[in-house]
């Protein structure tokens, strides 16, 4: 049982990386079930992200549904409220189950709410996960600053991009998504929002171009104050390749990536990366990424970089080692043990949901 607040129609990168995930768990043979804010809940928007919604009142749904699956393991994919909910369902029935630190919320939060310390922050996330049997990382330098935060039991999840959108025969088209634009062009795509620190970027003085191939909060102030970066909205499937794989650098401004799915598909498509020295663009190699803690200069140095690298280093991340990682790092209960917790939640289900039984 997958419990996730974030899900389709929401865009972004851990949606795209559940909705695959699913799909390659299920030709494994695994029976999936997804609980998620779609499934009819009352919902409400995330404050400062109203195209996110939050799921309310949830926590008997769950409990009959997870009473119905039966499931062998149960991941909770987001610290949100259904995650929450089913946190509780789960250490009220004695089952373990494992989380994913998809995103660095203290510093989200912090970003766009200054009076909030992150020592907070980063105190209800480690509860969340506090009980986790795994808590899956992407990132070796997110795993040792998690660490250092006193997180347990995290374990690494290999992740995985699209190599076959994501792609550089897009590149060099004659109605290509940059055509006209002076070259180089630099390019950055995702979330338009204060915690990507797109100001870095855009304040740079670089030759060529900059582009913005992404939506959010901040776009029309930034695009106000940066009159001559082309922003292009939300761009997805070949739209969005072309975009890639038309750029000449994908830059990174951003210093809270847990796993930056972005770069990936950047590299895929033969574009060599930028950015600070920071979680996501430190973990790539050097040979496929330029990183420091000057934006320009690593601007610069990745146009020298090697594009026919950038996609080979891309190669290495498949969707099916993806998912058998994930299955490996699950947490389910030994038969033995799962069969007495059963016959306890069938017994509780009759006296509750008599008709139901």
């Amino acid at each position: 049982m997958l419990v996730t607040d974030a899900w389709a129609p929401q865009v972004n990168g851990v949606v795209r990386t559940l909705e695959r995930l699913v799909e390659e768990l299920r030709a494994l043979g695994c029976q999936v079930e997804v609980v998620s804010p779609a499934d009819g809940y009352r919902t409400i928007p995330l404050v400062t992200y109203s195209e996110i919604r939050l799921a309310l009142g949830a926590r008997d749904d769950i409990e009959a549904r997870f009473m119905r699956f039966a499931p062998d393991a149960v991941h909770l994919a987001v610290e949100g409220p259904l995650g929450w909910e089913a946190r509780a369902v789960c250490r009220k029935h004695g089952f373990p189950f494992s989380t994913c630190y998809h995103t660095q919320w203290p510093e989200y939060v912090t970003a766009r709410f200054p009076f909030v310390p992150l020592a907070a922050g980063y105190g209800v996330v480690r509860a969340f996960h506090s009980r986790s049997g795994r808590v899956m990382v992407s990132l070796d330098s997110m795993r040792e600053r998690l660490e250092a935060r006193g997180f347990r039991n995290l374990a690494h999840w290999r992740r995985a991009v699209d190599t076959e959108l994501f792609h550089p025969k897009w590149r060099g088209l004659a109605d290509g998504p940059f055509a006209g634009l002076p070259r180089p062009v630099f390019v950055n795509v995702g979330r338009v929002a204060v915690e990507k620190n797109l100001e870095a970027f855009l304040s740079l003085d670089l030759p060529g171009s900059k582009a913005i191939v992404g939506d959010g909060p901040d776009r029309e102030m930034l695009q106000a104050r940066h009159p001559d970066v082309r922003f292009t909205g939300y761009r997805t499937g070949a739209d969005l390749a072309r975009c890639y794989a038309d750029a000449d650098v994908f830059v990174v401004p951003s210093l809270t990536e847990t796993w930056g799915g972005v770069m990936v598909e950047a590299l895929a498509a033969g574009t060599p990366v930028a950015g600070f020295d920071a979680p996501g663009p430190r973990d790539l190699d050097p040979s496929v990424a330029a990183v420091g803690d000057d934006l320009r200069a690593a601007c610069l140095k990745a146009l020298t970089l090697d594009r026919a690298a950038a996609r080979a280093y891309a190669e290495q991340f498949s969707w099916r080692a993806c998912a058998e990682d994930f299955r490996r790092n699950l947490a389910p209960l030994p038969p033995p043990q799962r069969r007495r917790l059963f016959a306890r939640l069938r017994l509780l289900r009759r006296r509750r949901w008599p008709k139901a039984a």
